[in-house]
C-alpha cells in the first residue's frame, strides 16, 4: 500500500496525480507520464502499483525489528493513520484512474493530429520516515482487485468508443442523406421552375390561339361577305342569270344558225333572179326580133304573143324574186341585229364569267385560309392537351415538391432525435442493417439467370482476371471460372452475389469450390480497336466495334475488349473503373516499360485500358489521333495488348484487330508471341478505310521488335507506292487469317487502283481471304422511340414527335419556325468536314436548300485547316439567316436532334467504304439523299445522288415533300421499318471465325 499525502493544487482539468513514495526510485515531485489511451500506459500504471506495493512491504518488515521503542510505537499510530487515509485515497484514485482512462481513449481519436494525450501522475516522497510500520490489516482493495477494475474499465470503454464511433457514422450517413434529398429538393425545384416556364410559354401559346381564333372568325365573316356581295347578290343568284345567260345563248345560237341558212337561201335566190334579168334580156331581144318579123310572117306574131306572155310571166316572177330580195334583205338586216346582240351577249357572257372565275378564285382562297386556319386550330388543340399535360405533370412536381419538404422536415425532426439519444439507437440501426442486408440478398436471389444485367457478368469476369493475377486462383481455374461466367452459370452467380463485397481471398475460395470441367458454349472472341463508341469515338469505326461486340454477345460468345486508355475518353460511360493490381511490363525501343491496366464494363461488355508509364506519354495529348508520332503510339499499344494476352494466360479463339492502329498485332501475334504459347487464336482484320494506311519509315518498325530488313519486303510490308517505307495495313492484310472490309461493294472497289490506293494488288495477291461484310447498326442505341437524347420520343406508328423535335431544334439553335416556315422541310448533314465526304458538294447543297424554299443544318468539323476556314466563312455568312445553321464541332446530342428533326439528309460523299449516317438517318425517319458508292450502293436508296444532279435531286426530294405529303409520310414509314441492324452481319462474321478456326495450322 502506498503512502498518499496531500494532493498539490494547480492540477490541470483532465490530469489524473498519483503519489509514489520515494522508495520507488523517483526524485521528489518528479512527475511520471502514463499514455492512458494506449496499453503502454496502463501497463506503467501496473508497474508502478507494483513497485509501490513491494516498497510498502519492505518498510513494514524492517518495521518489525523496532517494535519495542516508543518511538517505534509512535510512528506505528501515525503510520495506521496514514493507512486508513491511503485506503480512502485509493478509492477516489481508483475512480479517477477509470474517469482517466476513459478520457484518453475518448480522445485517442484526435491523438493522430494533435499528438497523444497524456495524464501526469506527480510521484512524491512522504516527508516522515517509516521506520516500523505495524503489520497491515487488508480491509481496503488489493492491487489485484485495482487491475481487474482497470481491465474492466478498459472493456468498458472500447465498447463505448465502438458505439460512439457507430453513432457518429450514422449521424455522418443522415446527414449525407439529408443533403442527397437538399440536392432533388433543389432539383425538383428547378423542375417546378421549368415548367412554369412551360406553362407561361404554354399561356402564350394560349393567348396566341385566341388571336387566330379570332383571325379564323374574321377570315369566315370575309368569305361570307365576298360571297354574299356589297349588293345583296347571293351566290346562287350569279349561278342562275349564269344559266339563263347560257339558255339565252344556246338560243341565239339556234337563232343564228337558222338565219345563216336562210342568208344562204337568199344568196340562191339572187342567183337565180340574176340568171332570170338574163333570160329576160334575152326574152327582150327576141320580142324585138319578133316584132320587126311580125310584119313578115303571121307566124312570128303569133310567137310574139306567145313570147309577151312568157316575158309578163317573168316579169311577174321578177317582181315575185325583187319582193323576196327586198324580204331576205330586211332578214339579212335582222341577222346583222340579232349578231350584233349576241356579240353583246357573249362579251356579257365572259364578262360573267370572268366574276365568276374571280369569285371562285376568291372562295379556293378562303377555303385555303380556312384550311390552314383549321390545321392551326387542331395544332393548338394539341397544344391545348400539352398544355394540360404539363399542367398535370406541373401538380404532380408540386406534390412531389411538397412530399420531399415534409421529409426533409420529417428527417431534420429525426436527426435531432436521434443526436440526442444515439446511444439507445445504436442497436436498431444495426437491427436495421442487418433486415436490409438479409432482404438485399433475397431480392437478387430471386433475380433469374437470364435477366442479370450484362455489367454482373462482365464485372464477374473482371474479377476473376483480377483473382488470377493476384495469383489467388491458378491460371486453369480462372479458365473454367471464366468459362461458368461465359455460360451465365447459375451456381457461379449465386456464389459471386454471396461474396462479391468481401476479400479477394473469400471470393477466390468461394469460387474455386464450383470449379469442374466445362465444354466452351461459343467462341472466346477479343477485339484489340483504337476506338469504342461510347467512351472514345472519332467515327463509324467506333459503333461498329461496339455494335459488333454487343451482337456476338447476344449470340452466345465470350468478346472482350482492350483499347488505349486515353486521358480524352467519357470516362463517365465506364461503369466500375479499377486499376488492376499487376504490374504488365512490354518491351520498346529496346527497354521495358511499364504499364497500368485498367478494367471496366462499357454498354455491358468488359474491357481492359492499358495505361502507358513511357516517358512519351503516348496517351495523354487531349486528342485521339493527329500526333506527330502515331506510328510509335499504336505499336506500343499493340505490343502491349499482346503482352497482356501472355501475362494473363487467356487463350482466345478469336483476335480480331481494326485498322492501320492495330495493323502491327498480326505480325507480332504469329512472329512473337505465338512461340511463346499465345497461339490458340486465328486472327482477323478489318479494314474500315483503305485510306489512312500507317506508312513509315523501315526503322520505324523496329522500335516494337519486328525488325525492319525482314518486313521490308514486297511480300510482306513494303509499301507498293513508296518502296523505301514500312505500310502497317498492308502487314495486316498480309499475316491475319481473315481480311475484312465494311461492305461487298466497297470490297470491289478496292480491288482497283483508284480505291485501293496502291494495295489492290495485295488485295488480289490475298483475295482467298478477302471478304466484304456489311456493317448493320445497334437498333438499341439507334432507337427514336427510346433515344434519351431526343425531346420528344416517336415511332413509325406515330410520328407526331418527329415534327416536335424539328420544332424543337429550330428553337434551340434560333431558326425560323413560325407561320409558313413551319412547314418548310429541314435538310440535315451530320458529318466529318474531309474530301472523302465531298464537302464542295455538301456547301452546294446549302446555297440550293436556301434557294428552294428548305432550311438547313450542318454539324461537323475537319481536320484540315482550310477546309475548316471555308466553313467557318459560310458560317458567318448564314449567321443571321432564319433558315440555315453551320455548326463546326461535334455534339453528339445535337447529332441526335438532327437525325430525330430533318426530314432530308443529304450525304454526297465522294466514296464511302460503309456508310452508317443514311442507317441511322433512315432509322430516325430522314429520307437520304446519298451517291451511289461503296455500302451506300449496298443499302436501301432513296434518291440517287450523282454529283452533276445534285440540283436535280434535291429538287426531287423537297418536290416530293413540298406537294406529296402524304405519299412522303408513307416513305417515312416504310424506311424506319427496314431492318439495318447486326444480326445478319453478326451471323456472317461468326461464319468467317467458324472457317477459319476449321482450317487451323500450327504456323
Amino acid at each position: 500500500m502506498c503512502t498518499a499525502v496531500k494532493k498539490p493544487t494547480g492540477r490541470k482539468q483532465g490530469e489524473c496525480s498519483a503519489y509514489i513514495p520515494s522508495t520507488v526510485g523517483l526524485s521528489l515531485g518528479q512527475p511520471l507520464r502514463l499514455s492512458l489511451g494506449s496499453r503502454m500506459g496502463v501497463h506503467h500504471l501496473h508497474t508502478v502499483c507494483r513497485m509501490r506495493t513491494s516498497n510498502s512491504t519492505k518498510t513494514s518488515n524492517q518495521g518489525r525489528g523496532f517494535g519495542r521503542s516508543q518511538k517505534t510505537a509512535g510512528r506505528q499510530s501515525r503510520t495506521r493513520e496514514a493507512t486508513d487515509t491511503v485506503e480512502n485515497q485509493d478509492l477516489e484514485l481508483n475512480g479517477k484512474i477509470v474517469d482517466g482512462i476513459g478520457a484518453g481513449v475518448a480522445g485517442d481519436r484526435g491523438g493522430r493530429e494533435s499528438g497523444e494525450e497524456t495524464v501526469t501522475a506527480t510521484a512524491s516522497v512522504a516527508q516522515e520516515e517509516v521506520a516500523q510500520p505495524p503489520a497491515p490489516e487488508d480491509t481496503g482493495i488489493s492491487v489485484d482487485d485495482l487491475m481487474a477494475m482497470i481491465r474492466d474499465a478498459e472493456k468498458n470503454i472500447l465498447m463505448l468508443n465502438r458505439v460512439r464511433v457507430r453513432a457518429v457514422e450514422e449521424r455522418e450517413q443522415i446527414r449525407a442523406e439529408n443533403q442527397m434529398l437538399q440536392g432533388q429538393a433543389k432539383v425538383l425545384t428547378a423542375r417546378l421552375a421549368e415548367a412554369e416556364a412551360k406553362a407561361k410559354l404554354t399561356s402564350q401559346l394560349k393567348a396566341k390561339n385566341q388571336l387566330l381564333e379570332e383571325q379564323l372568325s374574321s377570315l369566315q365573316a370575309k368569305l361570307e361577305a365576298s360571297v354574299n356581295g356589297s349588293s345583296g347578290i347571293t351566290l346562287e343568284a350569279i349561278r342562275t342569270d349564269n344559266e339563263a345567260l347560257v339558255d339565252q345563248n344556246t338560243k341565239l345560237q339556234a337563232k343564228v344558225r337558222e338565219l345563216k341558212e336562210f342568208v344562204q337561201q337568199l344568196n340562191q335566190a339572187e342567183s337565180t333572179n340574176s340568171s332570170l334579168r338574163e333570160q329576160l334580156e334575152m326574152m327582150r331581144a327576141q320580142l324585138a326580133e319578133a316584132q320587126l318579123k311580125e310584119k313578115l310572117s303571121s307566124e312570128a306574131k303569133s310567137q310574139s304573143e306567145v313570147l309577151q306572155e312568157q316575158v309578163g310571166q317573168l316579169q311577174a316572177r321578177g317582181m315575185e324574186s325583187d319582193m323576196k330580195i327586198r324580204t331576205l334583205e330586211q332578214a339579212l338586216v335582222q341577222s346583222r341585229e340579232a349578231e350584233d346582240e349576241v356579240r353583246a351577249l357573249r362579251i356579257a357572257l365572259l364578262d360573267s364569267k370572268k366574276t365568276v372565275a374571280k369569285t371562285a378564285d376568291e372562295l379556293e382562297k378562303v377555303q385555303e385560309q380556312l384550311q390552314l386556319a383549321t390545321a392551326s386550330l387542331a395544332e393548338k388543340e394539341a397544344e391545348r392537351e400539352l398544355w394540360s399535360r404539363v399542367q398535370a405533370e406541373n401538380e404532380v412536381l408540386r406534390d412531389q415538391v411538397d412530399m420531399l419538404k415534409d421529409r426533409l422536415r420529417d428527417v431534420d425532426i429525426e436527426l435531432r432525435d436521434q443526436l440526442e439519444r444515439y446511444k439507445a439507437e445504436v442497436a436498431y440501426f444495426q437491427e436495421s442493417m442487418e433486415d436490409l442486408r438479409s432482404t438485399s440478398v433475397d431480392v437478387d436471389g430471386k433475380v433469374p439467370v437470364g435477366e442479370m444485367p450484362w455489367d454482373f457478368w462482365s464485372n464477374l469476369l473482371l474479377r476473376i482476371d483480377a483473382l488470377a493475377l493476384s495469383e489467388l486462383i491458378t491460371a486453369d481455374e480462372g479458365i473454367e471460372l471464366r468459362m461458368l461466367a461465359w455460360e451465365r452459370d447459375l451456381r457461379i452467380r449465386d456464389a459471386f452475389l454471396a461474396v462479391q463485397e468481401e476479400a479477394d481471398n473469400q471470393v477466390a475460395n468461394s469460387l474455386r469450390s464450383l470449379l469442374k470441367s466445362k465444354q466452351r458454349p461459343g467462341m472466346h472472341i477479343i477485339h484489340i480497336a483504337a476506338e469504342m463508341a461510347p467512351v472514345a469515338k472519332v467515327g463509324g469505326l467506333a459503333d461498329v466495334v461496339t455494335g459488333l461486340g454487343r451482337a456476338l454477345q447476344k449470340k452466345g460468345h465470350l468478346v472482350e475488349f482492350i483499347l488505349p486508355k486515353y486521358d480524352c475518353m467519357d470516362y463517365s460511360r465506364i461503369k466500375g473503373l479499377k486499376v488492376m493490381d499487376f504490374d504488365l511490363f512490354s518491351y520498346f525501343n529496346g527497354e521495358a516499360f511499364k504499364n497500368k491496366v485498367w478494367r471496366g464494363v462499357v454498354e455491358g461488355l468488359p474491357v481492359y485500358f492499358i495505361e502507358p508509364l513511357h516517358p512519351g506519354r503516348f496517351f495523354w495529348r487531349r486528342s485521339y489521333y493527329g500526333c506527330h508520332d502515331d506510328f510509335e503510339r499504336f505499336t506500343y499499344f499493340c505490343r502491349a495488348a499482346l503482352e497482356f494476352l501472355l501475362k494473363t494466360n487467356k487463350r482466345p479463339d478469336i483476335v480480331h484487330c481494326h485498322d492501320w492502329q492495330t495493323a502491327a498485332v498480326p505480325p507480332l501475334y504469329w512472329d512473337i508471341y505465338a512461340p511463346q504459347g499465345l497461339n490458340s487464336a486465328q486472327v482477323a482484320f478489318t479494314c474500315h478505310n483503305f485510306e489512312y494506311q500507317g506508312a513509315a519509315p523501315p526503322a520505324s518498325l523496329n522500335a516494337c521488335g519486328l525488325h525492319s530488313h525482314r518486313y521490308h519486303r514486297p511480300d510482306r510490308m513494303q509499301d507498293n507506292f513508296a518502296p523505301d517505307r514500312i505500310n502497317l495495313l498492308k502487314g495486316g492484310i498480309v499475316y491475319s487469317n481473315i481480311v475484312t472490309t465494311v461492305s461487298p461493294t466497297y470490297a470491289q472497289e478496292v480491288r482497283g487502283p483508284e480505291e485501293g490506293r496502291g494495295l489492290h494488288v495485295t488485295l488480289g495477291q490475298h483475295a482467298s481471304k478477302f471478304y466484304g461484310v456489311l456493317n448493320g447498326i445497334d437498333n438499341e442505341v439507334w432507337c427514336p422511340s427510346t433515344d434519351p437524347l431526343l425531346e420528344y420520343q416517336y415511332s413509325p406508328d406515330d410520328l407526331g414527335g418527329k415534327f416536335a423535335n424539328k420544332m424543337a431544334l429550330r428553337a434551340r439553335l434560333g431558326m425560323s419556325c413560325t407561320g409558313a416556315d413551319a412547314e418548310k422541310p429541314l435538310v440535315g448533314c451530320v458529318t466529318r468536314l474531309v474530301p472523302q465526304k465531298g464537302v464542295h458538294l455538301i456547301q452546294h447543297a446549302i446555297y440550293r436548300t436556301a434557294e428552294l424554299g428548305g432550311q438547313f443544318v450542318l454539324l461537323g468539323s475537319s481536320p484540315v485547316p482550310h477546309i475548316q476556314a471555308q466553313f467557318e466563312g459560310v458560317a458567318r455568312e448564314f449567321e443571321n439567316h432564319p433558315h440555315v445553321r453551320l455548326i463546326l464541332k461535334y455534339d453528339e446530342s445535337l447529332a441526335h436532334a438532327i437525325y430525330g428533326a430533318s426530314d432530308i439528309f443529304v450525304i454526297p460523299s465522294i466514296f464511302e467504304p460503309c456508310g452508317l449516317t443514311q442507317l441511322i438517318a433512315m432509322r430516325y425517319g430522314s429520307v437520304p439523299v446519298a451517291r451511289k458508292t461503296g455500302g451506300l450502293n449496298d443499302r436501301y436508296r432513296i434518291l440517287n445522288l450523282v454529283q452533276s444532279g445534285l440540283n436535280f435531286a434535291l429538287d426531287r426530294a423537297l418536290g416530293y415533300f413540298m406537294e406529296s405529303r402524304e405519299w412522303w409520310t408513307e416513305l417515312v414509314t416504310k424506311v424506319m421499318q427496314m431492318d439495318f441492324s447486326w444480326d445478319k452481319p453478326c451471323e456472317e462474321y461468326i461464319d468467317l471465325y467458324q472457317a477459319a478456326l476449321a482450317r487451323r495450322t500450327v504456323r
